[in-house]
């Protein structure tokens, strides 16, 4: 059998309109500055699905940091792994200004956050150890556990009972391959907003013996007083044993970064595949994160803009009966009723009648009858913004509830829906 002949005639659940959904459900293009409103398909819409939650991306400070770093670096700078001809004082320097900021002895860069949660669960775990993890944890943190020769154990969604009960679990099979046991949760859940029962969990380190690791993305930057992520949310920096991040959210760059132990780290260094054979984070984005960094400790009104919008827009959704789920933290989710057809004549509404433009979740990324509309605010949304996703958005769900939308996948053509 011909290696590809699987090819022809699937593509996977999220494949299976694949014809029907390029550039507009799948892969569209966002065009113009990165802000709270952008062009697509030539008009402007309101944008709810940037990760840009402090507004860094445009901001004239990092603006012009970047073009400095890239003027005078470039792209290639250093050439390199790290360990072999790519280091830096700059790499150093945001390396040594992590650590401090979120509580930790050290921290290690990395080139992406994906690939970087991926290869440090690789690292961190041989064969003999177990991990119990959350139930809805990332999909960077699944693919690093199927790199895992070990056992595992899942825990519900930040169910602390369940997750001693695997504990438990663990505890018996570490003392049988005398191995030892890692914890890994999230600080702030990307889907639902819900912030991880961290707090909850080292608590348990008094009964069992293991080590937290927290995935908080979506936290650093956002939660705590001074941006310093969920440890300083909930008041256990010293719980979590390693605490991992990324660019990608509120830095609005890229690449990531790992927090821990200087023993830890100096293992990690020698240790972990992606980076010792990888090129090292261009300079200029290393300068630019420096900027970055800088202002998420710096400029708290950057933080206080952007919970302004979260409640703002959080109180307003639930105020006009829609169900928002429990979230805690700037991700809001929307819940609605209905099928595939209903999401995406409802989106297609959405951005050609109300110029809102936010992201949908379907089967099979979640149950069958369910869809999911997700929101991310931002500091450099308006007040004008939220008022205006409000009012489409009471529109929109009146138009599902009376089932007003064709049953099939609209078409793009620049007809509007009736």
């Amino acid at each position: 059998m011909d290696l590809f002949a699987k090819f022809e005639n699937k593509l996977g659940p999220i494949g299976d309109y694949a014809e029907q959904a390029p550039g507009y459900f799948a892969f569209p293009k966002l065009e113009g500055e990165i802000a709270n409103r952008m062009k697509f398909m030539g008009k402007e819409r309101i944008v709810w699905s940037l990760n840009n939650y402090l507004g860094l991306a445009n901001h004239p400070e990092v603006r012009k940091v970047d073009a400095e770093a890239a003027a005078q670096f470039g792209l290639a700078y250093p050439m390199g792994a790290r360990m072999m001809s790519g280091n830096s004082n700059n790499h150093d320097r945001l390396e040594k200004e992590l650590a401090e900021f979120v509580g930790k002895e050290d921290a290690m860069l990395f080139n992406y956050g994906y690939q970087g949660m991926v290869s440090a669960i690789d690292s961190l775990c041989s064969r003999r150890d177990v991990v119990v993890y959350d139930a809805e944890s990332h999909a960077c943190i699944i693919d690093g556990l199927r790199l895992h020769p070990g056992h595992r154990y899942v825990f519900k969604h930040n169910d602390v009972a369940d997750c001693e009960k695997q504990l438990q679990r663990a505890t018996e099979m570490a003392n049988q391959t005398g191995g030892g046991i890692l914890v890994i949760t999230e600080g702030v859940f990307g889907m639902s907003g819900n912030q991880g029962k961290c707090a909850a969990i080292a608590v348990l380190k008094s009964k069992y013996e293991f080590r937290l690791f927290v995935d908080d993305a979506h936290g650093f930057g956002t939660m705590g007083k001074t941006g310093a992520g969920i440890g300083e949310e909930q008041n256990c920096i010293n719980g979590i044993d390693i605490y991992f991040s990324t660019f990608a959210k509120s830095m609005a760059s890229i690449g990531g970064f790992i927090a821990g132990d200087k023993q830890v780290l100096k293992f990690l260094r020698y240790n972990m595949r992606s980076q010792v054979f990888a090129k090292s984070l261009p300079m200029a984005i290393v300068v630019g994160n420096l900027k970055r960094l800088e202002l998420l400790r710096t400029k708290p009104e950057l933080k206080e803009k952007l919970w302004h919008n979260v409640h703002r827009l959080q109180n307003g959704l639930k105020e006009n009966g829609f169900e928002i789920g429990t979230t805690n933290t700037p991700v809001t989710p929307v819940f609605m009723k209905g099928g595939l057809f209903d999401a995406t004549q409802l989106v297609f509404d959405l951005r050609e009648n109300y110029n809102i433009f936010c992201s949908v979740v379907v089967y099979p990324v979640i149950p069958k009858g369910q869809i999911i509309l997700r929101l991310i605010p931002t500091a450099v949304h308006t007040d004008e913004d939220i008022d205006l996703t409000l009012a489409a958005f009471s529109a929109v769900r009146d138009k599902l509830v009376n089932k007003e939308y064709p049953q099939e996948m609209p078409t793009f053509s620049g007809a509007i829906p009736a």
